[in-house]
């Protein structure tokens, strides 16, 4: 878990002013998002966890996660060039935001559910993985969990990087054994320093389009196919924006960037599976 403080939600805070105002001794909640249970003593005027006391907070909005900063419990929220925030979800894992867009996908899966059935397209055990836009590391996760011999990830943005140091689901660098490297920094700026044929396999999951354009160019996949080793696998989440308004078919029209590029590529869903076939003629 990245941090040994409390995170606090809607429903736990809830749950925390019912059981003071019934009178219990004691609650059985997550202060970790779900990732585990624990139990709190329950005062008039402070709950108790960890041989201290916290405060009960006045309020707590839906939608926010929030984290105890030594004087409060405030949001998990930053504002940069761009006001980015954890949210949580119903199924533990939070995602998280950028300026109201929701990163991750959580109608209908887990975040962190929906990365092991993408992970798990590149077939991660004893593999060297590159994963380029890191966010809030649930590829990074799933790959040190099936197997991966090492995953170098990147990621440009350091509020997001601050957002997993307090996400319990986040992996920790230093708790990976050294598998997991984590740098800051745009891939984009990045991949053409990286050796070629240096990854068994690629996960891609860019911002949408209209944000990193850069990340959906022929030049770009041109260099995932140079640094990525022959018959390795990418796995490149697209979605589908637009597809009901304009009509637009962005899996398909990266899929033939990446044929382009030497890749043999099939359409999966919201993605393109692909995998490398040599250099192009």
């Amino acid at each position: 878990m990245p941090s040994h403080l409390p995170l606090l939600t809607r429903s736990v805070h809830d749950a925390l002013a019912t059981a003071r105002d019934a009178g219990e001794a004691t609650l059985a909640c997550s202060l970790d998002l779900q990732r585990s249970t624990t139990t709190v003593g329950i005062g008039a005027d402070a709950w108790r966890w960890n041989d201290r006391d916290w405060p009960y907070p006045d309020k707590c909005k839906e939608r926010t996660v929030y984290h105890w900063t030594g004087e409060a419990f405030e949001p998990v929220s930053r504002y940069g060039e761009s006001l980015i925030k954890l949210v949580p979800t119903d199924w533990g894992p939070p995602t998280f935001e950028i300026d109201g867009i929701k990163m991750l996908p959580t109608a209908q899966v887990s975040p962190y559910a929906d990365a092991e059935r993408k992970v798990g397209l590149i077939e991660p055990r004893g593999k060297t993985v590159l994963d380029t836009c890191g966010g809030l590391g649930y590829f990074a996760a799933c790959s040190l969990a099936g197997g991966a011999a090492r995953i170098q990830s990147y990621e440009k943005n350091a509020d997001v990087i601050w957002l997993r140091g307090l996400n319990p689901w986040s992996p920790s660098v230093e708790d990976s054994g050294g598998r997991l490297q984590l740098t800051w920094g745009d891939v984009n700026e990045h991949i053409g320093t990286l050796p070629s044929e240096s990854f068994d396999a690629v996960l891609h999951d860019p911002p949408r389009f209209g944000i990193a354009g850069e990340l959906y160019s022929q030049a770009f996949y041109d260099q995932l196919a140079r640094v990525l080793r022959r018959n390795g696998r990418l796995f490149h989440y697209t979605g589908t924006p637009n597809k009901l308004t304009s009509r637009r078919d962005v899996p398909n029209e990266v899929s033939g960037r990446l044929q382009r590029a030497g890749f043999r590529t099939e359409v999966i869903g919201d993605g393109v599976l692909a995998v490398r076939q040599g250099s192009r003629r």
